[in-house]
Protein backbone atom coordinates (compact mmCIF):
# COMPACT_ATOMS: atom_id res chain seq x y z
CA UNK A 1 0.00 0.00 0.00
CA UNK A 2 1.41 3.39 -0.96
CA UNK A 3 1.67 6.28 1.50
CA UNK A 4 -1.20 8.00 -0.32
CA UNK A 5 -3.35 4.88 0.04
CA UNK A 6 -2.49 4.61 3.75
CA UNK A 7 -3.50 8.26 4.29
CA UNK A 8 -6.77 7.77 2.40
CA UNK A 9 -7.54 4.64 4.43
CA UNK A 10 -6.92 6.50 7.69
CA UNK A 11 -9.09 9.43 6.63
CA UNK A 12 -11.90 7.08 5.61
CA UNK A 13 -11.83 5.24 8.94
CA UNK A 14 -11.79 8.49 10.92
CA UNK A 15 -14.53 10.16 8.87
CA UNK A 16 -16.42 7.02 7.83
CA UNK A 17 -19.37 7.50 10.16
CA UNK A 18 -19.70 11.10 9.11
CA UNK A 19 -19.67 10.47 5.36
CA UNK A 20 -21.82 7.34 5.35
CA UNK A 21 -25.30 8.26 4.22
CA UNK A 22 -28.01 6.12 2.74
CA UNK A 23 -29.90 9.16 1.45
CA UNK A 24 -28.32 8.60 -1.96
CA UNK A 25 -30.22 5.32 -2.29
CA UNK A 26 -32.87 4.70 -4.95
CA UNK A 27 -35.06 1.65 -4.46
CA UNK A 28 -37.27 -0.38 -6.76
CA UNK A 29 -40.29 0.19 -4.51
CA UNK A 30 -42.74 -1.09 -7.11
CA UNK A 31 -40.81 -4.36 -7.57
CA UNK A 32 -40.47 -3.81 -11.33
CA UNK A 33 -39.10 -6.94 -12.98
CA UNK A 34 -36.27 -6.75 -15.52
CA UNK A 35 -36.98 -6.83 -19.24
CA UNK A 36 -33.75 -8.71 -19.95
CA UNK A 37 -32.63 -11.46 -17.57
CA UNK A 38 -29.75 -10.61 -15.25
CA UNK A 39 -28.65 -14.23 -15.58
CA UNK A 40 -27.78 -13.86 -19.27
CA UNK A 41 -24.87 -11.55 -18.38
CA UNK A 42 -21.23 -12.58 -18.43
CA UNK A 43 -17.96 -10.98 -17.46
CA UNK A 44 -14.28 -11.80 -17.19
CA UNK A 45 -12.77 -12.34 -13.79
CA UNK A 46 -9.62 -10.41 -13.04
CA UNK A 47 -7.63 -13.58 -13.89
CA UNK A 48 -9.23 -13.73 -17.36
CA UNK A 49 -11.69 -16.58 -16.77
CA UNK A 50 -15.29 -16.18 -17.96
CA UNK A 51 -17.81 -15.63 -15.16
CA UNK A 52 -21.42 -16.43 -16.09
CA UNK A 53 -24.07 -14.73 -14.02
CA UNK A 54 -26.40 -17.72 -14.25
CA UNK A 55 -24.37 -19.21 -11.39
CA UNK A 56 -25.70 -16.39 -9.16
CA UNK A 57 -29.30 -17.64 -9.15
CA UNK A 58 -30.84 -17.79 -5.66
CA UNK A 59 -28.20 -15.37 -4.29
CA UNK A 60 -28.38 -11.66 -3.77
CA UNK A 61 -25.64 -9.80 -5.64
CA UNK A 62 -23.99 -6.51 -4.71
CA UNK A 63 -22.11 -5.00 -7.67
CA UNK A 64 -19.60 -2.25 -6.86
CA UNK A 65 -17.32 -0.18 -9.11
CA UNK A 66 -13.99 0.05 -7.30
CA UNK A 67 -10.65 1.86 -7.37
CA UNK A 68 -7.37 1.57 -5.44
CA UNK A 69 -6.55 5.25 -4.86
CA UNK A 70 -9.89 6.66 -3.70
CA UNK A 71 -11.07 7.97 -0.33
CA UNK A 72 -13.60 5.13 -0.44
CA UNK A 73 -11.01 2.40 -1.18
CA UNK A 74 -11.20 1.34 2.48
CA UNK A 75 -14.71 0.10 1.67
CA UNK A 76 -12.96 -3.01 0.33
CA UNK A 77 -12.59 -3.96 3.99
CA UNK A 78 -16.27 -3.54 4.81
CA UNK A 79 -17.31 -5.18 1.53
CA UNK A 80 -15.32 -8.25 2.61
CA UNK A 81 -16.92 -8.14 6.07
CA UNK A 82 -20.33 -7.99 4.37
CA UNK A 83 -19.43 -10.92 2.09
CA UNK A 84 -18.23 -13.00 5.05
CA UNK A 85 -21.31 -12.23 7.15
CA UNK A 86 -23.83 -13.03 4.41
CA UNK A 87 -21.88 -15.61 2.40
CA UNK A 88 -24.83 -18.01 2.31
CA UNK A 89 -27.12 -15.49 0.62
CA UNK A 90 -24.95 -12.77 -0.95
CA UNK A 91 -22.16 -12.42 -3.53
CA UNK A 92 -20.23 -9.17 -3.67
CA UNK A 93 -18.66 -8.44 -7.09
CA UNK A 94 -16.09 -5.71 -7.68
CA UNK A 95 -15.59 -3.97 -11.02
CA UNK A 96 -12.34 -1.95 -10.93
CA UNK A 97 -12.59 1.20 -13.03
CA UNK A 98 -10.34 4.18 -13.81
CA UNK A 99 -13.11 6.59 -14.80
CA UNK A 100 -13.42 8.72 -11.69
CA UNK A 101 -10.38 10.86 -10.95
CA UNK A 102 -8.06 8.33 -12.62
CA UNK A 103 -7.87 6.47 -9.31
CA UNK A 104 -7.34 2.97 -10.72
CA UNK A 105 -4.21 3.12 -12.86
CA UNK A 106 -2.98 -0.35 -12.02
CA UNK A 107 -3.19 -3.41 -14.27
CA UNK A 108 -5.47 -6.34 -13.38
CA UNK A 109 -2.79 -8.42 -11.63
CA UNK A 110 -1.67 -5.46 -9.51
CA UNK A 111 -5.28 -4.69 -8.56
CA UNK A 112 -5.88 -8.29 -7.52
CA UNK A 113 -2.69 -8.39 -5.43
CA UNK A 114 -3.47 -5.03 -3.81
CA UNK A 115 -6.97 -6.15 -2.79
CA UNK A 116 -5.84 -9.49 -1.40
CA UNK A 117 -2.78 -8.20 0.45
CA UNK A 118 -4.32 -5.07 1.96
CA UNK A 119 -7.96 -5.99 2.46
CA UNK A 120 -8.14 -9.79 2.32
CA UNK A 121 -10.58 -9.63 -0.59
CA UNK A 122 -11.77 -13.04 -1.77
CA UNK A 123 -15.04 -12.03 -3.41
CA UNK A 124 -15.03 -11.99 -7.25
CA UNK A 125 -13.18 -9.13 -8.90
CA UNK A 126 -13.71 -8.53 -12.59
CA UNK A 127 -11.20 -7.15 -15.06
CA UNK A 128 -10.87 -3.38 -15.15
CA UNK A 129 -13.93 -2.10 -16.98
CA UNK A 130 -15.79 0.94 -18.30
CA UNK A 131 -18.75 1.45 -15.98
CA UNK A 132 -20.12 4.82 -17.13
CA UNK A 133 -22.42 5.26 -20.09
CA UNK A 134 -20.20 5.05 -23.17
CA UNK A 135 -19.93 3.01 -26.35
CA UNK A 136 -17.69 0.48 -24.62
CA UNK A 137 -19.55 0.39 -21.29
CA UNK A 138 -19.40 -3.09 -19.77
CA UNK A 139 -22.52 -5.14 -20.50
CA UNK A 140 -23.23 -5.59 -16.78
CA UNK A 141 -23.30 -1.81 -16.32
CA UNK A 142 -25.41 -1.43 -19.44
CA UNK A 143 -27.95 -3.70 -17.76
CA UNK A 144 -27.70 -1.93 -14.38
CA UNK A 145 -28.23 1.56 -15.84
CA UNK A 146 -30.70 1.00 -18.71
CA UNK A 147 -34.38 0.82 -17.74
CA UNK A 148 -35.16 -0.99 -21.00
CA UNK A 149 -33.05 -3.87 -19.62
CA UNK A 150 -33.35 -3.75 -15.81
CA UNK A 151 -36.95 -2.44 -15.81
CA UNK A 152 -36.61 0.87 -13.96
CA UNK A 153 -33.16 2.29 -13.17
CA UNK A 154 -31.15 4.77 -15.23
CA UNK A 155 -28.73 5.97 -12.52
CA UNK A 156 -25.09 5.74 -13.60
CA UNK A 157 -22.27 5.39 -11.06
CA UNK A 158 -21.59 8.86 -9.66
CA UNK A 159 -18.10 8.02 -8.39
CA UNK A 160 -16.07 5.01 -7.23
CA UNK A 161 -17.80 2.52 -4.91
CA UNK A 162 -21.39 2.96 -6.04
CA UNK A 163 -23.44 -0.12 -5.26
CA UNK A 164 -26.23 -1.93 -7.11
CA UNK A 165 -28.15 -4.66 -5.28
CA UNK A 166 -29.84 -7.46 -7.24
CA UNK A 167 -32.11 -9.91 -5.44
CA UNK A 168 -32.08 -13.71 -5.52
CA UNK A 169 -34.45 -13.72 -8.51
CA UNK A 170 -32.43 -11.34 -10.68
CA UNK A 171 -34.46 -8.18 -9.96
CA UNK A 172 -32.55 -4.92 -9.45
CA UNK A 173 -33.51 -3.88 -5.91
CA UNK A 174 -31.63 -0.62 -5.56
CA UNK A 175 -28.79 1.78 -6.13
CA UNK A 176 -26.62 3.08 -3.27
CA UNK A 177 -24.14 5.93 -3.72
CA UNK A 178 -20.43 5.95 -2.91
CA UNK A 179 -20.95 7.45 0.54
CA UNK A 180 -23.20 4.59 1.64
CA UNK A 181 -21.11 2.21 3.72
CA UNK A 182 -21.43 -1.47 2.78
CA UNK A 183 -22.48 -1.95 6.42
CA UNK A 184 -25.09 0.82 6.37
CA UNK A 185 -28.24 -0.36 8.17
CA UNK A 186 -30.44 0.66 5.23
CA UNK A 187 -28.43 -1.48 2.81
CA UNK A 188 -28.29 -4.34 5.31
CA UNK A 189 -32.08 -4.17 5.64
CA UNK A 190 -32.40 -4.74 1.88
CA UNK A 191 -30.04 -7.73 2.07
CA UNK A 192 -31.81 -9.28 5.05
CA UNK A 193 -35.32 -8.40 3.93
CA UNK A 194 -35.76 -10.95 1.17
CA UNK A 195 -38.36 -10.27 -1.48
CA UNK A 196 -40.43 -8.24 0.95
CA UNK A 197 -37.75 -5.60 1.64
Amino acid sequence: MTIKQQILKTIYHVAGKLISKSSSAQLNKNKIQPITSFYLLKSRLINGQIFSFDQLKNKKVLIVNTASDCLYTAQYETLQILQDKYKEQLVVIGFPSNEFGKQEKADNLSIENFCKMNYGVDFPLMQKSIVKNAQDQHEVYQWLTDASKNGWNTLQPEWNFCKYLVDENGMLVGYFGSSTSPLDKYLIAQIEGGNNA
